[in-house]
């Protein structure tokens, strides 16, 4: 068994590790609130821009109005933006989104390039040699549309040079605080049907549109800003996933901790009371012993 003072100091380590935690589970509660409120602020525009696009797309042959709406024939190369975070703590937060992300796109005939978005899920898929083109970190918590329009700009950039045929985006999805999902989906080319309900489930177009100058210039600048607002909004997701998570794991590390101080201290106690009896014995024994001593 550890001496009382080897006890002591564990104890006040344990404890101060304690504290760390809780620091950390409390700015990640104060961080996980402002990227709910930043994501609820984009939806009026997203669920806008939304709406014209649906409505603009509805015409015949849209798919030629767009390059960005128009599906290839063929399928040579595709393009995945993973969605991580930069720092670690954060539970099985990066590893279950890789996870997925390697489950889903492990299965393709073609080759798959990915651009990382958070240096943790670059780590884990340049460990594992995969192909990785880009990366951006460092991002602020939440970003400004700003900050990560250039992510959104290099895929529209890739897919209209020809270098790949589709673009996917693979993230975490906020619920609630407790459930948070892995989401692999298409970003590239848009397919307006499919995703309308996901997007603005609540914004049905009624009324007349009159565009102006027409619909191919409208669409030049709605399509290309739809999908950075998408992969905007993603980011915003996954980071309050990441909060959330790293909340949840800073609150099972506090509690854990503390639960080893309350054991720490009845071993100590329990060390001490052994020590004080050993001295009440010692005591006694040499004194019994000083008694035969008088008496021979």
């Amino acid at each position: 068994m550890s001496s009382a003072r080897e006890m002591r100091l564990r104890i006040r380590s344990v404890t101060n590790l304690a504290q760390v935690t809780k620091a950390l589970e409390t700015v990640s509660a104060s961080k996980v609130r402002r990227a709910i409120q930043a994501a609820e602020a984009t939806r009026p525009y997203a669920a806008k821009a939304w709406s014209v696009l649906t409505h603009l797309a509805s015409q015949p042959g849209h798919s030629s109005l767009h390059p960005l709406l128009t599906e290839r024939s063929e399928v040579k190369r595709v393009l995945v933006l993973m969605v991580s975070s930069d720092r670690g703590l954060a539970g099985a937060y990066n590893v279950n989104i890789l996870r997925s992300t390697l489950m889903t796109f492990d299965q393709f005939d073609v080759p798959v390039r990915y651009i990382a978005v958070g240096r943790k899920g670059r780590d884990l898929l340049l460990r594992r040699r995969i192909d990785v083109m880009a990366e951006f970190s460092d991002l602020p918590s939440p970003p400004s549309f700003l900050d990560v329009s250039a992510i959104g700009h290099l895929a529209v950039e890739e897919f209209l040079s020809g270098n790949v045929d589709q673009v996917y985006l693979s993230y975490t999805d906020f619920h609630s605080m407790m459930r948070q999902e892995t989401i692999s989906r298409k970003l590239l080319p848009l397919e307006v049907e499919a995703s309308q309900q996901k997007v603005a489930p609540n914004h049905a177009l009624t009324g007349v549109y009159s565009y102006e100058p027409d619909a191919s210039d409208l669409l030049s600048e709605i399509v290309p800003r739809f999908v950075a607002i998408q992969v905007f909004q993603a980011i915003l997701s996954s980071q309050a996933s990441e909060h959330a998570a790293r909340m949840i794991a800073m609150r099972n590390a506090t509690d854990n901790a503390l639960d080893l101080v309350d054991i720490l201290r009845l071993d100590y106690n329990k060390a001490r009371q052994q020590a004080i009896t050993n001295d009440m014995l010692d005591i006694a024994s040499g004194a019994e012993a000083l008694s035969h001593s008088e008496n021979a």
